[in-house]
């Protein structure tokens, strides 16, 4: 009796303990809305018609990046179901499509949203719905508001760094330079000129002549470029989406206009602005990077580069290596993945958001050496160096050192 006895203990132990790993095992997994065992459901807003289309290209190579994760296996198992909608960079669709995202196709997260004005309309949203917003396709400087928006952040460096980084560049240049600035009238324009009015500081009554603003609804803006020569200025602040961006390149080269040209980041792509606008009229135009461009023979060799190259070669091959919003795409897809590869089976918002707000020296393969990702749960502002460049022949060079916006950009 004894023998049977233990061995019925020891089976019913043997139960128990299988019991007890299994319920661990089941507890370990953690879903919200949007995760299962094997899919992850993502969500993004993109202008793929509209004033701002140029950038719709960041959208479809993120999806196609992500084709490329599912067939690697995915991420720990699990496929991503990527959902993409056009909102035509119109505020109140962007609303309709985050509702939708959100209440009917039940996604994990929003991901890489663009524009300033898109995310501002859907940011309370979000944030009361307590569904991330998560590396929003922007650089608005409000995206880093951890403490009165925590489920909001950006990815890209913000835009008053940007533009804090040329005022230092005038300052010690161009001290007695005379700018023009031409902005889009929004919540994107008017966050690159605060930056560049703080970076001037005292200055910069004087040396600013002419504030001019544009709608995205306009059909051209030569006639505030016409404006703005008229004033004698000497340096132009083009703080522009691409289509507008090559407008005014063109438009500078055709009436004999020739300022020292800073061209905002969002706008610098070969591709979608510069070649449009023309080689020619480009020569010279000076703006700030934080990626490789595949067009700067420096990084041939690069292992990066070539990474990425192979990527657009199989898995988007009809895509414009040359369009800035390519390696963009690329880049944010390989940050989201990283998040999502940390979060392992606890597949909650809540962790989504706090594995986001605990990188670490993160390196994309695409950003330029010396730049890193890092951000803590009160630094939402995951990249805050840039390196300035100018346009030469038909590509950009870089000079000059990594400026971090956290030392005083």
């Amino acid at each position: 009796m004894p023998a049977v006895t233990s061995k019925l203990a020891v089976a019913s132990f043997a139960i128990a303990l299988f019991a007890a790993s299994t319920s661990a095992a089941l507890a370990q997994k953690k879903y919200d809305t949007g995760a299962t065992d094997t899919e992850i459901k993502i969500g993004n807003i993109m202008p793929y018609s509209g004033p701002a289309s140029a950038y719709g290209i960041i959208g479809r190579t993120e999806a196609a990046y992500f084709k490329k994760i599912n067939e690697e296996g995915g991420i720990n198992g699990r496929k991503i179901n990527f959902v993409s909608y056009d909102d035509a960079y119109s505020p109140p669709k962007t609303v309709e499509q985050a509702r939708k995202l959100v209440e009917s196709d039940e996604v994990l997260l929003i991901f890489n949203s663009l524009g300033t004005p898109p995310n501002s309309a859907i940011q309370k949203y979000m944030n009361s719905k307590k569904v991330p917003q998560l590396f929003v396709a922007t650089g608005a400087t409000k995206w880093n508001d951890p403490k009165d928006f925590p489920w909001t952040m950006g990815w890209q460096p913000n835009y008053q760094s940007e533009t804090q980084i040329y005022a230092k560049y005038l300052l010690k240049n161009m001290p007695n330079a005379k700018i023009a600035v031409l902005y889009q009238n929004d919540d994107y324009g008017k966050d690159y000129l605060k930056g560049l009015k703080d970076g001037l500081g005292a200055k910069a009554a004087s040396m600013i002549v002419i504030e001019e603003s544009y709608e995205t609804s306009e059909p051209t803006i030569d006639n505030h470029i016409v404006k703005m020569k008229a004033t004698g200025a000497d340096v132009f602040m083009n703080i522009t989406t691409p289509k507008f961006a090559a407008q005014a390149i063109k438009k500078i080269s055709e009436i004999g206009w020739k300022p020292t040209h800073f061209l905002n980041n969002v706008s610098a792509s070969v591709g979608s602005v510069i070649k449009p606008a023309g080689f020619e009229h480009s020569q010279d135009i000076i703006s700030a990077a934080y990626l490789k461009d595949v067009s700067d023979p420096q990084w041939k060799d690069d292992a990066g580069m070539k990474a990425f190259l192979d990527f657009m070669t199989k898995y988007f091959p009809e895509g414009d290596k040359l369009d800035g919003g390519t390696i963009v795409g690329y880049g944010v897809a390989q940050t989201l993945v990283e998040v999502l590869k940390k979060c392992g089976d606890d597949l909650t918002r809540e962790n989504v958001m706090k594995q986001a707000a605990s990188l670490k020296d993160f390196r994309t393969e695409v950003l330029l050496p010396g730049i890193k990702i890092n951000t803590s749960p009160t630094d939402f502002a995951p990249i805050s160096s840039l390196q300035l460049m100018k346009f030469k022949g038909e590509k950009w060079d870089l000079f000059g050192d990594v400026i971090s916006a956290d030392a005083g950009g």
